[in-house]
């Protein structure tokens, strides 16, 4: 399991693992049922796959391709050897599942999905081999602006643009748009030495919040390349709870300690991994999904 994808559908993670010999990825069978039935007990989601089969079966539907030899991590923490299904497999299942219940997840799970998520979210993985960020930038409005230009370039028209509209979120007025230049400024001269700066320039960049749309998704990217230069760290999201970082971040403003607490306990070496990269992606994305 050197390479491990998980993305999310409805909250639930379908992890994938990769293939090195056959050069495919295997999806978790369970994670599949689960997302599918939005069932969130792990047993119950594990019977109801094995009352499955049984029926596909019984049908003569043949889910041509099952494989028992990847581990994934089941609730008690331990890795344990379970079914995953490959690409074709998976759309098979998706096919025939009980009351057309997977349409939906067929959809999002081949990428149908044409939404301005759906379409960014692949420019977001493709941003790991873009190389577009020049060193002396990282930290500053400019590289921040280049990221949301890459990863919603042609799906917003301000894509990469300053607002120059103030706007609010949940009761929270972020920075009022006439002081927004002069409120840039002042961050992109924030000094980032160690963690704690760093951090702090992450939450002043938040609050700013300069652009109209897609905010998070591109300032998380902007905080990792940050670590990266200055400690030569980044930010392992799969160790983040959604609602643990939602809640440290709506209170950052006041009291910053939370959401340092947090991503502190979450820092990986492991700044060139493209598998860590991407499993960011995915966390990040699931932080904005209603």
């Amino acid at each position: 399991m050197t390479k491990l994808s998980v993305r999310f559908y409805n909250n639930h993670e379908v992890r994938a693992v990769w293939d090195e010999k056959n050069t495919k990825w295997w999806f978790s069978a369970n994670d599949i049922v689960s997302a599918v039935n939005n069932e969130f007990d792990y047993k119950k989601a594990a019977n109801y796959w094995r009352w499955l089969k049984k029926r596909y079966d019984e049908k003569n539907i043949q889910l041509v391709s099952i494989s028992h030899d990847f581990k994934f991590e089941s609730p008690d923490g331990k890795k344990r050897a379970a079914d995953a299904l490959d690409y074709d497999a998976v759309q098979t299942l998706a096919k025939y599942y009980p009351g057309g219940r997977a349409a939906d997840f067929i959809d999002w799970f081949t990428y149908s999905d044409n939404s301005i998520d759906g379409q960014s979210r692949k420019k977001a993985y493709a941003f790991f081999d873009s190389n577009i960020i020049d060193d002396r930038d990282i930290g500053k409005t400019k590289s921040l602006q280049q990221i949301h230009a890459y990863i919603f370039g042609g799906l917003y028209d301000f894509a990469g643009r300053i607002r120059d509209k103030t706007i609010s979120k949940g009761g929270f007025t972020f920075a009022v748009a006439m002081y927004l230049p002069e409120t840039l400024k002042r961050i992109d001269n924030m000094p980032e030495e160690d963690y704690d700066e760093i951090i702090d320039k992450y939450i002043e960049m938040n609050l700013a919040h300069p652009f109209m749309e897609g905010n998070g998704r591109s300032t998380r990217i902007w905080l990792d390349l940050i670590l990266k230069k200055r400690l030569g760290r980044c930010v392992d999201w799969s160790k983040v709870g959604k609602t643990e970082y939602l809640d440290a971040m709506i209170i950052s403003h006041k009291d910053g300690s939370k959401i340092k607490a947090l991503l502190k306990e979450a820092l990986t070496d492991r700044i060139n991994d493209r598998e860590m990269f991407m499993k960011g992606i995915d966390y990040s994305y699931h932080y904005e999904e209603e």
